[in-house]
């Protein structure tokens, strides 16, 4: 089959096409057959050397995408060949309260990911496609979709009357943007550029910010929720925008801190507003296959669809992640088979 490995991890270079042996099902395992898959930017950070520990050269990366299955091996019950699948990148933690084991098998980072022919998958993590929704629809659900419906429903409870802060436009924040709007929410978004802040208002946003044109968005979050602040951050940007995050937050507020961005400033430059403001920071990581069932659920009661920017042919893959890598896009970035 052909499929990319990862290489040295010192650059998006070292993304190499190569051809292997097909994996084969064994017990427990299902073969899926890759249709598209959705790029996040742990894709980019693995190929860089910068996310975790490294990795066998020979490891395929990607954690996000959607297949159909074409071999199951012994004893698998839960799903059968035809089916088209989706798989949280998690792949052993089916319900309940996160568990630091859970990174133990980190589909595209530990155990080989969507970007091969054929890709091996355990057959208890795997959720069938609602016939309603697209493929381009669910492909780049595993990470950031699921990431968001935890944050905004699992942990926080979203609902009528909250007003959200999603920063940037990237992938996490544009689908909590759609879930939190789904649910009755209040939507405030950032971004350095208007045309994206645009698009951001025609899928929904209530409020949008230029932190480029307004540099202290947070004072003008905070005038435009009539001086209350965001009961809901999504904190995708890092240790750099904490301390602002905080600032935009309202009282009794919940900062979901989301991702590994890098930063050098403090992470928490004024202590006082966190205790005045009784502010709860908590860190995610991804969600469950239960989480991930309820979202596939969501999307299809609301009529949810995922942005996607552009797609990308399967051999043309460095170029789809040099792409997503300049951050110009809006919304998903995909490969095709």
């Amino acid at each position: 089959m052909k499929a990319f490995h990862i290489g040295a991890q010192n650059g998006i270079s070292g993304l190499v096409a190569t051809t292997r042996p097909a994996p084969v099902a064994g017990p427990g395992e299902a073969l899926v057959a890759p249709r598209l898959v959705g790029l996040i930017s742990r894709d980019v950070q693995l190929l860089c050397g910068t996310y975790g520990a490294r990795q066998p050269e020979t490891r395929i990366p990607m954690s996000e995408g959607v297949g159909e299955v074409v071999a199951i091996g012994a004893g698998v019950t839960e799903v059968a060949v035809g089916d088209r699948v989706v798989c949280g990148h998690f792949a052993t933690w089916l319900d309940g309260p996160f568990r630091p084991d859970v990174f133990a098998h980190d589909i595209g980072i530990t155990h080989d990911g969507w970007l091969a022919e054929r890709v091996v998958l355990p057959a208890a993590a795997l959720i069938r496609v609602p016939d309603a929704l697209a493929d381009a629809d669910v492909a780049g659900l595993a990470s950031a979709g699921l990431t968001a419906w935890n944050a905004l429903v699992e942990v926080c409870r979203v609902g009528a009357g909250d007003t959200v802060l999603c920063l940037g436009t990237g992938s996490v924040a544009l689908a909590a943007l759609k879930i939190a709007k789904a649910r009755g929410a209040r939507v405030a978004i950032t971004s350095s550029q208007d045309a994206k802040l645009e698009t951001a208002r025609s899928l929904g946003a209530d409020i949008t910010v230029n932190y480029r044109t307004s540099p202290d968005w947070a004072a003008e979050v905070i005038a435009q929720t009539e001086g209350k602040g965001a009961y809901i951050v999504i904190e995708t940007g890092g240790v750099d925008t904490l301390g602002d995050s905080i600032a935009a937050a309202a009282i009794n507020a919940r900062i979901i801190v989301i991702g590994v961005s890098p930063g050098e400033g403090p992470a928490i430059p004024d202590y006082l507003s966190l205790i005045t403001k009784n502010v709860t920071i908590r860190g995610i990581a991804n969600g469950s296959r239960a989480m991930f069932v309820d979202l596939l659920d969501a999307m299809v009661a609301n009529r949810m669809t995922t942005v996607v920017d552009r797609t990308f042919a399967f051999d043309d893959a460095p170029d789809a992640v040099r792409y997503f890598a300049a951050a110009g896009h809006l919304g998903k970035v995909m490969i095709a088979f």
